[in-house]
């Protein structure tokens, strides 16, 4: 029913070789088949590493047995969502996540998934250090794709725990490795970045070929803007404006006329999309989730045994609700409300904790994307648009008008501005390009994927807009600046203790 494709679906190497079917915590497990130091890689093992690299974007739903979509951990944060679910023990970490009260016991799955995609990425990298007859331009492809995702991964862990250990060859029994500080870790994303954003090594995009769902050069520029803005590193401001103006100047991509319409299976690797996950409703099952192809957002999301009238969506757990205030956030006419939110306050369906009415529409369950056999609430195949154009745009509004980058390649900050306002309205819909407005455009274009804790805290704003006493709703929390960190799982702590590279646990 669907695409398939990054190299005829990276899963699917792993009938041929090296991936876990138990996880490869990098600090209880030697990662699972390693390249032999110095043994020569032909260019289908190198494929086979580069696919189970590819791998662990199917994975951050459930892989560890564990609902922590990377998603709805990062909204949950912010003012968009609360965490909903049968009540506040229900995934009690959830709660305590987004109350900003969450202790070292209480952990998630991310930890393991993401070092498990570093260790799985270093072999890549070392497999094309030992090729044998792989065309240059080929093994160059290589190399970039795996430092992107090396980049990606760890750009996440850096965002969620800040000093975290990293490595960059295969650990040896006890298989530890040095903690670096959240500087250190950004340089080293930024090393990684710059394989990857090399000229003439990865197309511009990857849409509309037999590579769909493979990395390209505009994914990896995209990347790199979002690790610099979050660092807020001024110093390469000027470039990462440019970088926007060189993927808006290329003319590869375009907003999607039909906001709603984009958020569908048939409209998954659209004009838009830079950079998605290529999920395939099949192959995850309670038993084990480091394996398969499907996801369980759009199951985890959904309101309780929903009835929907008009038989499109599908009912799920009833997690993530939209506050009310999100739901209003919206201007009269403005198309993403309702391409961004259900509203099901006159629907039947089983009311949970901190019900709102208001339901996540984008990865929202529909008919028809999850069919039998199998587990079929892990196995929906809603893709996860990691990068769209729109950000670009955004990006490059924001550079230039909140943080006075001169405008680069002839690009227009406020046409950019106003393309996003009239896909919005459907019509022409310009408002001056200020910070005020800025912030808000990005909050109501990227509702529900994972990015206004981000914004909120990168833009110094996180603790006046998340600290609230919400009682209706049973949200009463403080944001203060040790809270831009989730605590390091003590797990992972207790296995240090007392080596070399004992974990220093964060502030929380």
């Amino acid at each position: 029913m669907k695409k398939i494709n990054i190299f005829t679906m990276a899963a699917l190497l792993s009938s041929t070789l090296m991936i876990s079917s138990c996880g490869d915590d990098f600090l209880t497990s030697s990662s699972t088949n390693k390249p032999m130091a110095g043994a020569p890689a032909t260019e289908g093992a190198i494929l086979s590493y580069l696919g189970s690299a590819y791998q662990i974007l199917l994975f951050d739903s459930y892989a560890a047995n564990n609902y922590n979509g990377i998603l709805l951990m990062s909204d949950l944060r912010s003012d968009d969502i609360y965490k909903g679910g049968g009540d506040a023990g229900d995934q009690g970490q959830l709660y305590s996540l987004s109350q900003f009260t969450l202790s070292p016991n209480e952990a998630f799955g991310l930890w393991n998934i993401y070092f498990s995609g570093l260790a799985r990425c270093n072999n890549v990298i070392i497999s094309c250090a030992n090729a044998v007859d792989v065309l240059e331009g080929k093994l160059k492809q290589y190399k970039a794709e795996a430092h992107f995702l090396r980049a990606y991964y760890i750009h996440l862990l850096w965002k969620l725990y800040g000093n975290i250990p990293y490595f960059e060859t295969p650990l040896e029994d006890p298989y530890l490795a040095r903690q670096y500080s959240a500087d250190e870790i950004y340089a080293e994303i930024m090393e990684d970045i710059a394989v990857a954003c090399e000229d003439g090594v990865l197309p511009m995009t990857t849409n509309g070929t037999g590579d769909m769902g493979r990395v390209s050069r505009a994914a990896a520029l995209m990347l790199k803007a979002r690790v610099v803005m979050y660092q807020k590193d001024s110093s390469k401001y000027a470039e990462i404006a440019g970088d926007m103006a060189t993927i808006i100047k290329s003319g590869a991509y375009e907003l999607m006329p039909d906001f709603d319409a984009m958020w569908l299976d048939e409209n998954e690797f659209c004009k838009e999309s830079i950079f998605e996950s290529n999920q395939l409703p099949e192959g995850k099952t309670w038993a084990s989730g480091w394996q398969g192809y499907g996801t369980n957002l759009p199951a985890f999301i959904g309101p309780n045994e929903l009835k929907d009238p008009d038989g499109i969506f599908k009912g799920g757990w009833g997690f993530g609700p939209v506050r009310q205030s999100a739901y209003e956030m919206y201007e009269e006419g403005d198309l993403r409300r309702n391409g961004s939110i259900n509203d099901w306050r006159e629907a039947e369906y089983g009311r949970r904790f901190q019900d709102t009415g208001f339901f996540q529409r984008k990865y929202a369950g529909r008919e028809g994307y999850n069919p039998p056999p199998g587990d079929q609430d892990l196995n929906y195949c809603n893709n996860l648009r990691i990068f769209r154009y729109a950000e670009t745009l955004l990006n490059y509004v924001e550079l230039v008008k909140m943080d006075g980058v001169g405008e680069q390649q002839g690009v227009d900050a406020q046409a950019c501005f106003d393309q996003i306002r009239q896909r919005a309205f459907g019509r022409d819909a310009s408002i001056p390009a200020i910070a005020a407005n800025i912030k808000a455009e990005r909050r109501k274009e990227f509702l529900g994927e994972g990015m206004r804790f981000y914004d909120l805290v990168r833009w110094g704003d996180a603790a006046s807009v998340l600290t609230e006493n919400d009682a209706e709703h049973n949200s009463v929390r403080t944001y203060t600046d040790n809270k831009k960190y989730m605590p390091i799982p003590q797990s992972e702590i207790d296995k240090t203790k007392g080596s070399e590279f004992e974990l220093q646990q964060n502030p929380y």
